[in-house]
């Protein structure tokens, strides 16, 4: 039964007092630098001597927004030691960790991370169930808010999902090794299978809230552009409207006395105005029939 040592935020003193084993000068620095939004490191898993290497990232839902939780593993015959980052926002991520040999627990750990990406991807489709619902209630502002971000954190999210895959299936093809020797039992290879299938399953979850971004990104265009018609529609039946009364106003208003028996008319006046009334209410029939208005 291997040790576990679980580190929080270590300063280079303790680390290297709970190292087991003389690890690389650049897996120290990465261990000892802490996660910001714009230095979010690549997740991977490398055999390196006497020991494995790895980083994980973990998402995390918080205020519809994405957040990344960093654990950093050494992985020892002997010892599992894990390092934990307190990220800018929220709280670091909290590890349950079952006795047993170190590339068991370290299977345990990246399982968790498997399960903060299913979480993070179940949160992501709610919230785009939630804007395709709002698509004929919200403003055009901030339909397109919502849209833009959810894109823009699905994206974040992928951009980890598929290193992290990418670095499981590495452990799970036998490409990691120690000092020429497998580093991982078969066991714990089996272990790792099924964590890797859960991050497949997380990115097909994503793909498919992708696809129902753009399937919402879709219909409000559409809706837009059904708007816009609507708004053509009634600007022409308007214009129709006047266009006619205008014409007629038009013909009587020449200075041509003696060729318009209507101005000399006694009713010529009432009959420019019926005939002005007449015209427009039968363009009102016409486009009511039409449904324009």
């Amino acid at each position: 039964m291997a040790e576990w040592i679980d580190l929080l935020d270590p300063t280079e003193s303790e680390l290297r007092e709970k190292l087991p084993v003389e690890i690389d000068p650049d897996a120290v620095a990465r261990l000892l630098t802490p996660i910001r939004h714009d230095n979010e490191p690549r997740p991977r898993f490398e055999g390196r001597r006497t020991y494995v290497f790895g980083i994980l990232i973990a998402p995390l839902c918080m205020d519809q927004e994405i957040y990344f939780d960093e654990v950093d593993l050494i992985v020892t015959r002997e010892a599992l030691i894990t390092v934990r980052k307190t990220p800018e926002h929220g709280k670091p991520i909290e590890l349950e960790v079952a006795p047993g040999r170190a590339g068991e627990m370290a299977a345990a750990v990246a399982d968790q991370v498997a399960e903060r990406f299913l979480d993070a991807v179940d949160e992501l489709d709610e919230q785009v169930d939630e804007v395709d619902n709002g698509v004929d209630e919200w403003s055009a502002v901030q339909v397109r808010n919502r849209l833009k971000g959810l894109r823009h954190e699905i994206l974040r999210v992928r951009r980890q999902l598929g290193p992290t895959r990418e670095a499981l299936h590495k452990v799970v093809d036998r490409r990691v090794d120690v000092e020429g020797a497998e580093a991982i039992p078969h066991e714990v290879e089996i272990a790792f299978g099924d964590v890797y299938d859960k991050l497949l399953r997380a990115v097909d979850g994503l793909d498919l809230a992708r696809d129902l971004l753009a399937g919402a990104r879709d219909y409000h265009q559409a809706k837009i552009a059904n708007d816009q018609n609507e708004v053509m529609k009634k600007l022409t039946v308007t214009a129709s409207l006047l266009l006619v009364p205008t014409f007629i106003v038009g013909v009587y208003g020449q200075n041509f006395a003696h060729h318009f028996p209507e101005l000399h008319w006694q009713y010529g006046y009432l009959w420019s105005w019926g005939l002005i009334i007449v015209t427009t209410l039968f363009q009102l029939w016409f486009f009511r029939r039409k449904r324009w208005i």
